[in-house]
């Protein structure tokens, strides 16, 4: 019995695919287009050393994409067939950037056996697996019946009224849990508050974040001093999942008894976007154009979308802009900010950096950024070279 595996991979990076997915892609209520969901987190080669070292038995792998491919892929595998979405899905359905459009034309792929495996790129296998682990002697897939709720995202009613008619295949196969960031008190939560149970969850505030930090360290006999470790939560974000596997690598690389330094967080960490946007609008603060552009450099560098950029730039500059005003009319800088509690600690860097700039600046600034996105859009300006001229003016 021969089977095929079949993968679907985009790369989130990809210009032309951001061109067209701004071009058709509506914002939906429930974050199905944000980029997290289409960013290539850079392990697709672990899926297919996965493959071939715990399932070399495979008959060929179907590698679905968009049109690009990742430069190390080698395209000369007998095994390896690639398959674009037009050819499986008919043009008048294209272009798609729904995974539930390309599943449901897989069975057009060319050649596929009638037993084969779909795989997401974010399924691995990490350890033997043998043909009989996903279809019987007899050709039938080693599965199990999994009922689905089809409910709307957008609706709440609708989502409970759906947990009520569905109760008891939710009570005899399945654990849902909703997180929501505000609670209303709306049919959704009278629902669960009767069927299930209603937790809440503070967020960590930065000297809890600090304390759990610090304990890893020294269970691995690690030094981090007060500096530094506030150095670290400010560059890699205040995600627990995210600031673990940070200090994981920097404990690997000083070692036992090592101490970590500002520099290794520099050199290893994956930094999030707001804390590499905080270092460039200080560059430009201080007129440091020099800086500025290496940072932007780094950003592109590690294929993080120009518009993407360009929006959080913005979004900044318009966070400094409500610092001011609410300096100036004395206003809490918190609460204008809308910030969480575990990021309370960076209203003093935000004051900081907004001292470096004038309402006349800031307002400018704002207004160039807009501009610019405006004049992307419909195709009279690169969006490149128009950051980097409103970056360098700024600092002429």
């Amino acid at each position: 019995m021969k089977i095929d595996f079949v993968i679907l991979w985009v790369d989130g990076s990809d210009p032309k695919w951001i061109k067209d997915k701004e071009k058709y892609v509506e914002k939906s209520v429930n974050g199905s287009e944000s980029d997290n969901r289409f960013r290539d987190w850079d392990n697709l080669k672990y899926w297919f050393r996965g493959v071939e070292k715990y399932a070399p038995w495979v008959n060929k792998i179907h590698f679905i994409t968009y049109g690009h491919l990742p430069e190390w892929l080698n395209l000369n595998n007998e095994k390896l067939d690639i398959v674009r979405h037009e050819d499986i899905i008919d043009k008048e359905y294209l272009p798609t950037f729904n995974s539930n459009v390309i599943e449901l034309n897989m069975h057009k792929i060319k050649g596929l056996e009638e037993h084969f495996v779909a795989f997401n790129d974010d399924m691995f296998i990490c350890s033997k697996m043998e043909e009989k682990d996903f279809f019987s002697n007899e050709g039938l897939p080693m599965d199990e019946c999994v009922q689905n709720v089809i409910i709307s995202y957008g609706n709440k009613d609708q989502i409970a009224h759906a947990c009520l008619n569905n109760i008891d295949i939710i009570n005899e196969m399945a654990v849902v849990i909703f997180t929501e960031d505000d609670t209303d008190k709306n049919e959704l939560f009278k629902t669960i508050d009767k069927l299930g149970c209603i937790s809440k969850f503070d967020y960590q505030k930065p000297i809890e974040l600090q304390k759990r930090i610090k304990a890893i360290c020294q269970a691995y006999k690690v030094n981090i001093d007060n500096f530094t470790l506030q150095y670290f939560i400010e560059s890699c974000g205040t995600s627990m999942q995210d600031l673990m596997n940070e200090i994981r690598k920097l404990i690997e690389y000083v070692g036992t008894n090592g101490t970590i330094q500002k520099e290794d967080i520099d050199k290893l960490s994956i930094k999030q976007i707001d804390s590499v946007i905080f270092d460039l609008t200080d560059n430009l603060g201080k007129k440091n154009i020099k800086n500025a552009m290496e940072v932007l450099q780094n950003l592109l560098y590690l294929k993080e979308p120009i518009q993407k950029i360009l929006i959080n730039l913005y979004n900044h500059f318009k966070k400094l802009y409500l610092v001011k005003l609410a300096l100036k009319y004395n206003k809490d800088v918190t609460q204008a900010l809308n910030l969480k509690p575990n990021q309370t600690f960076l209203v003093s860097k935000y004051k900081n950096q907004a001292s470096y700039f004038n309402e006349k600046d800031l307002r400018t600034i704002l207004q160039e950024l807009a501009n610019l996105d405006y004049k992307y859009k419909i195709g009279l300006i690169d969006i490149n070279i128009g950051l980097e001229t409103i970056l360098c003016t700024y600092c002429s």
